[in-house]
């Protein structure tokens, strides 16, 4: 239904492989095939399932500039400086300020941390913040998710007498900005391969490296150090919500940090969870759809620093009522996301109409700046395709990009920015921001729909849905997603387990919440699932879904356990595609 080819994601040697695995190891034949699939073999299983911080972290000081943010660091910890955190407004930049702040307190410092406001300050440190910092008796600025690319605000912080580090992972350019440090492993003369961190992954690193500073030279003698472990749930946090690929470091940064969060140590986070009524253990799924959105709303349509303050208390009290302001925020946000949602597809599919472009750009008067991500977001799900969502106002144009796999976005628009199409912009492969003149609109679409072109094509000629297992509905329960559990965590780079359920018949249908899908399908033996498939009503699935109520399909999806209402809870499928079957004799 949706247009894709379904492929068994192993070939002849996975299969072989995953047979010998499960022997070996004595585990289910679905497992085994996940396990292959992943290209894991007998050898290496058991430290897979377990990602271990201990195996899996190299030497922070593999990473450009670590030793010397670690020196200019750790010079601040024991003459107590003053030190001013600057980070960036979603929940990435709120956990890496929160990690770094946090370590910073338990040393003894008083930081002053600043978050930008998205519509008044923009995107990472400025001038104004600088001075206002220095004014304050800063000595030392720290940049988090942010700093990169900030040539004039490093240098103005210069100019003030303060030194500056700058710990970052967005893509870069060859000149970088004046900094005492700059650690970002997508330097380009940075060769220890963890460009796949977040920035908090990359605060964590150096907070390691400081750790280990502090204490050779018996800072932490007869003080009470921090526990670098029990902050790995912010680790985990910003690592999903920033959807950076969850493979080596990072599966141990989110299995660990998942482990953490359970304890529910962190007032912030328990608050959260409670409030948006995450049930069961935290799974990155938690993550990435109920509790980093509503961090994220804060910077998006509200108070910016709202996600770091959230994070940094300790107060429970202090701690529900933040939670509850991003609760009410999230609530805001999804009505402002819907209508600009409504206008851009729009305006989207006018553009499609004898055309079928690499790219989707849409831009409007009126869209609130801090939701076009979350449009670009929709519009690359939508139309399966590179997608800008630009809010215009008073002459210019504040943009946000979403890419798929093979598209590089933060490529396209450094070069974009080289040649003069835009004023600003940054970012990575998969999500980019841009600030331009609103008659630039039209060359920006011009430009990415030929710089797309081919890579589009070809992830358009080798679209599939590689499937990991068959089985009935009456096979898929709560212990077996649980196994399927032990190979994860799932997320970017490393997606979850796909299974088709063959000649299955959609007992029934309908629509629920903002556009989803729920279905019933039923096996052959009489065996039913709950499948649900979301923001799906429209599309070619919702409807062939629709039209097939009493029919036979084969369906692919991912398996869930819904909690909802405690208790064991029962399996549920996410469903992906579908396929119907030819009407049977009889």
């Amino acid at each position: 239904m949706m247009g894709r080819a379904w492929r068994s994601r192993l070939d002849e040697d996975g299969s072989r492989r995953a047979m010998a695995i499960a022997q070996a190891h004595g585990m289910p034949d679905i497992l085994s095939r996940v396990l292959a699939s992943r290209g894991r073999d007998v050898a290496d299983c058991a430290a897979f399932l377990d990602p271990s911080l201990r195996s899996l972290m190299p030497d922070p000081d593999a990473m450009v500039d670590m030793p010397a943010a670690v020196d200019r660091l750790a010079r601040a910890v024991r003459a107590g400086e003053r030190v001013a955190v600057i980070g960036d407004y979603d929940v990435d930049g709120a956990a890496a300020a929160s990690l770094l702040v946090g370590y910073l307190r338990a040393a003894g410092l008083d930081p002053a941390i600043h978050i930008p406001d998205r519509l008044v300050d923009g995107y990472g440190p400025s001038v104004p913040a600088v001075d206002a910092l220095a004014d304050g008796g800063a000595t030392l600025l720290v940049t988090v998710d942010c700093g990169s690319t900030s040539f004039a605000p490093l240098e103005a912080a210069a100019g003030r007498g303060l030194d500056t580090v700058v710990i970052d992972h967005h893509q870069v350019g060859a000149e970088l900005p004046r900094a005492a440090a700059l650690v970002n492993a997508n330097r380009h003369d940075d060769l220890s391969g963890l460009g796949h961190l977040c920035a908090a992954g990359a605060v964590f690193m150096v907070l390691v490296a400081l750790h280990r500073a502090l204490k050779r030279d018996g800072f932490w003698d007869g003080r009470a150090a921090p526990d670098l472990l029990a902050a790995l749930d912010l680790v985990a946090l910003a690592t999903v919500a920033d959807v950076v690929p969850l493979v080596g470091l990072n599966r141990a940064f989110v299995a660990k940090g998942l482990a953490v969060m359970a304890r529910r140590g962190r007032p912030g986070l328990a608050a959260l969870f409670d409030v948006a009524g995450a049930e069961g253990s935290p799974t990155p799924f938690h993550l990435g759809y109920l509790v980093g959105p509503r961090i994220n709303a804060g910077g998006r349509i509200g108070d910016s620093a709202l996600g770091a303050r959230l994070l940094l208390t300790e107060d429970p009290v202090a701690a529900a009522a933040i939670a509850a302001d991003l609760d009410r925020l999230n609530r805001e946000r999804r009505v402002i996301e819907l209508a600009a949602v409504e206008e851009a597809e729009a305006e989207a599919l006018a553009a499609l109409v004898g055309h079928d472009p690499a790219v989707v750009v849409a831009a409007a008067e009126g869209w609130h700046p801090g939701i076009v991500g979350l449009v670009a977001a929709r519009l690359r799900e939508r139309f399966d395709r590179p997608a800008f969502a630009i809010a215009l106002s008073g002459g210019s144009g504040t943009g946000s990009g979403r890419s798929i796999p093979g598209a590089d976005l933060g490529d396209a628009v450094r070069q974009a920015l080289a040649q003069g199409l835009v004023l600003k912009g940054g970012g990575h492969a998969m999500a980019a921001g841009v600030t331009l003149q609103a008659g630039a609109v039209a060359a920006f679409r011009d430009f990415l729909a030929g710089h797309f072109a081919e890579a589009v094509g070809r992830s358009r000629a080798e679209a599939r849905l590689d499937i990991d297992a068959t089985l009935g509905a009456g096979a898929a329960t709560p212990e077996l997603i649980g196994g399927l559990d032990a190979a994860g965590p799932f997320g970017a780079g490393a997606p979850e387990p796909v299974v088709a359920l063959p000649g299955h018949r959609v007992v029934d249908h309908g629509t629920m919440g903002d556009g989803h899908l729920r279905a019933t399908l039923a096996a052959r033996d009489g065996s039913r699932i709950r499948a649900v498939a979301f923001r799906a009503a429209g599309t070619p699935l919702g409807q062939g879904i629709a039209e097939a109520r009493g029919r036979l399909v084969h369906a692919a999806g991912t398996l869930t356990v819904n909690r909802w209402g405690g208790g064991q809870g029962r399996a549920e499928l996410r469903l992906l595609d579908a396929a119907l079957l030819p009407d049977q004799p009889g």
